[in-house]
């Protein structure tokens, strides 16, 4: 059997890996270090958990060991498609080289320029980097790649999948033409293989495993089931995904969750924590401090449950995940291998189970054919519409119908009540008063059509009279009282008339209100003193349009005025 020991590596290298409790090498680290060490192009192809990244890290520090960086012009560079990934290569290569004086640069999003360009006027040795970064300090003008001489992409298919394959060729044009390729991932699909062609020199393929397999460690399952309503698929989907949990027992030490949304992300970790289990979101558009800290409180087991997206799936090493939930079925078949591979890491047995709904056959379909197994089938450990939910519909029917009842009830009491108190104030009502108060029709005229919900349409205009006078403006009749007659003349500047029986002994404040029967010179008198008392109001053009418009239309019932009396100026009333 090969040990570390035959792979020809630095001293100081081999004392760090035995410290760090390695022993043999894993297949791909046998097959790849010693292409590496021999300045070969290497295309490592296995599934993840493999050691894929100290297959290129220790040949890399044992190349890199003689010599030293110049500032701003790394030696070494490593390209990560994600910030996590990235953070991860950087502390392998702190592990492995300890007792070897290299440098290194982390170059990633959300951290200060100011810290990494500092490190990089130093000089650094190995440049580990996301390719936006990296481009933003070359164009900067603080790095100068024309003195790599190794160059790595992880996750490689990752890489030229997302959009980065632009970044990707832009990159590879800054570098010597004379450096040394390599390129690691745990799937490549034909198309990705032949672009890596263009970026590699007769590459030693090394490919230890059968493309996109899964580990032998991995126990997976799948619960398939149809949701009873539409609306409330999303509910019942977080609802199986509880009963699983609970399913598991103590077996589910700890887990991580993968959505394909980020929306859904936050939701699902808001929906275990309201049911009182420990869960946190991660994902892209996250902080990077906050994504940092959530990743080491997963570590370190003061979280739980790790729900997130495919940021997650790639390259991250948590050693102890017991179990990986599928939440969303993948769209890319490549993605079902990195997320489950998050589990069954290093020889240890894990558990991975999916979540499907009849709209995810397809995707499944995709997944199976290229794994070349059929995912189990599980039994459901909640079944949708069950005698719970069927008890939590009737209920929610229930309450439905109980506030549908009682808002038909009040309505229709409403309507009772305001037919009984108009009754019951028309009986309270005299003779008199109801003769004199006005109605909506004419007494030739027709009656109304009825309005909606069966009223007729004058208890809908009382209404609104009742309200504030929003109703329909509705015509007197032949019975104006007098006093109304009263108040309309004094509006229009004219004198009133049908004169009342208590008129001759009115008070002399209210003579502008005596009629044609009066004697002419008290009415002059009196017009002519409240016309030298009252000052001249100033006239405007509305107000001698509106007079004419009084003119035109005189009041109901009123006489004309004689000759010998005159209409009174406006007041400060009319104002």
């Amino acid at each position: 059997m090969t040990s570390f020991s035959d792979l020809n590596l630095n001293p100081k290298v081999l004392k760090a890996v035995t410290e760090a409790g390695y022993e043999t090498p894993t297949p791909i680290q046998a097959g790849a270090v010693p292409h590496a060490l021999e300045g070969r192009d290497v295309l490592g192809i296995a599934q993840t958990g493999t050691g894929k990244t100290a297959s290129f890290t220790l040949p890399m520090i044992t190349a890199l060991a003689r010599g030293r960086a110049r500032a701003r012009m790394p030696r070494s560079l490593v390209l990560c498609p994600t910030r996590e990934l990235a953070a991860q290569v950087a502390e392998n290569f702190d592990t492995y080289a300890k007792y070897v004086k290299l440098t290194k640069a982390l170059l990633i999003g959300g951290v200060s320029f100011k810290e990494q360009d500092a490190l990089i006027d130093k000089g650094v040795d190995v440049l580990i980097a996301t390719p936006g970064r990296l481009l933003d300090h070359f164009e900067r003008g603080k790095l100068i790649l024309t003195d790599v001489k190794v160059m790595v992409v992880d996750e490689a298919d990752r890489m030229l999948d997302m959009g980065f394959i632009p970044d990707i060729e832009r990159i590879f044009g800054l570098v010597p033409f004379t450096r040394q390729t390599m390129f690691y991932s745990a799937t490549m699909a034909p198309e990705i293989e032949r672009i890596t062609n263009t970026f590699l020199s007769n590459p030693a393929r090394i490919e230890v495993a059968r493309q996109s397999s899964t580990s032998d460690t991995i126990e997976q399952r799948l619960l398939q089931f149809k949701p009873t309503r539409r609306d409330t698929s999303a509910k019942d989907k977080r609802q199986m995904l509880r009963s699983a949990i609970e399913g598991e027992g103590e077996r589910c030490t700890n887990a991580i969750i993968f959505c394909n949304r980020k929306v859904d992300v936050d939701i699902v970790a808001k929906s275990l924590k309201k049911h009182g289990l420990n869960a946190e979101p991660i994902h892209g558009d996250l902080d990077q401090s906050h994504r940092m800290r959530t990743l080491d409180g997963f570590r370190d087991g003061s979280i739980r449950f790790l729900v997130a997206s495919d940021v997650a799936a790639r390259g991250l090493d948590i050693p102890n995940v017991s179990h990986v939930f599928n939440y969303d079925v993948p769209s890319h078949a490549e993605d079902y291998v990195h997320r489950i591979g998050r589990t069954g890491r290093a020889g240890r047995s894990g558990v991975a189970i999916t979540i499907a709904v009849p709209s995810d056959d397809k995707y499944l379909g995709a997944i199976e054919s290229l794994i070349e197994a059929a995912i189990p089938r599980a039994d459901l450990p909640w079944t949708p519409g069950g005698a719970a939910a069927e008890r939590g519909d009737a209920g929610a029917e229930d309450k439905t119908e109980e506030r549908g009842g009682s808002r038909s009830r009040s309505r229709g009491t409403r309507r009772r009540g305001g037919r009984d108190r108009d009754a019951e104030s028309g009986a309270a009502d005299s003779p008199a008063k109801a003769q004199d108060a006005p109605v909506d029709t004419a007494p030739d005229e027709p009656p109304r059509e009825r309005g909606g919900r069966g009223r007729p349409t004058r208890e809908r205009g009382g209404r609104d009279r009742d309200r504030g006078d929003r109703g329909r403006v509705v015509g007197m009749g032949d019975h104006l009282p007098d006093f109304i007659a009263l108040s309309f003349d004094e509006r229009r500047g004219r004198p009133a008339a049908q004169p009342t029986a208590d008129a001759q002994d009115a008070p002399s404040d209210a003579a502008d209100t005596a009629d044609q029967d009066a004697p002419a010179a008290a009415v002059e008198t009196v017009e002519t003193q409240a016309k030298a008392e009252a000052p001249k109001p100033k006239r405007t053009r509305r107000r001698k349009k509106v007079e004419t418009e009084a003119v035109q239309d005189p009041a109901p019932e009123a006489q004309p005025a004689p000759e010998a009396s005159a209409a009174p100026e406006p007041t400060d009333t009319d104002a």
